[in-house]
């Protein structure tokens, strides 16, 4: 097993490179990031609403198909909109995220709240939950400055994750190097 991942190593390497890149880039170019993740959902919606609607034509008989076949024509109406209106698109996404993350933080101060008793460190759930409430409230207040925000925490993301593939994909390199040898060049023999 290591030798398979020592020899490709420059797998890696090369997928670690194309995120620090593509983390780079949101972060100079945040509006093309922000109109490319709406493209990707869109597609992703498209894709998915002709699938559930194939699958709603193709399904096992007995089986409830009708809301299938409305998941389909959902998936790919909203697949059009996204393409035909990317800001508007952009736009309620971040809305959804600031629901879910306003949602979840009350759910969780609730349950840090119930679960005081029972666990010494609840707080920590606790805060989670109003600093997710807040980043929720700040999401609706804010929605410009909270898209850009997300681009940059991908962003800064993407060049961290890529970062540690590229140092990865060097110590694999390593070791799949022989002892002692530093591979100056090939000897045929």
């Amino acid at each position: 097993m290591n030798g398979q991942l020592s020899r490709h190593w420059w797998v890696l390497l090369v997928r670690g490179a194309v995120a620090v890149l593509f983390g780079v880039l949101a972060l100079f170019w945040p509006g093309i990031t922000v109109w490319a993740l709406t493209v990707l959902f869109g597609a992703y919606a498209l894709v998915d609403g002709v699938f559930s609607l194939a699958g709603a034509f193709t399904g096992v008989e007995g089986e409830s198909r009708a809301w299938l076949a409305v998941a389909g024509v959902c998936g790919i109406l909203l697949g059009v909109m996204a393409f035909a209106w990317p800001g508007a698109t952009a736009l309620v996404l971040l809305m959804l995220i600031a629901a879910w993350a306003l949602v979840v933080g009350v759910l969780q101060i609730v349950g840090a709240f119930r679960l005081r008793k029972l666990v010494d460190d609840a707080w920590l759930l606790g805060v989670s939950g109003v600093v997710s409430a807040i980043l929720g409230v700040l999401l609706f207040i804010w929605p410009a400055s909270g898209a850009l925000a997300v681009v940059w925490m991908i962003g800064l993301f993407a060049i961290v994750m890529g970062a540690m593939s590229i140092g990865a994909a060097f110590r694999l390199r390593k070791l799949g190097e022989p002892a002692g040898s530093h591979r100056v060049g090939r000897q045929l023999g």
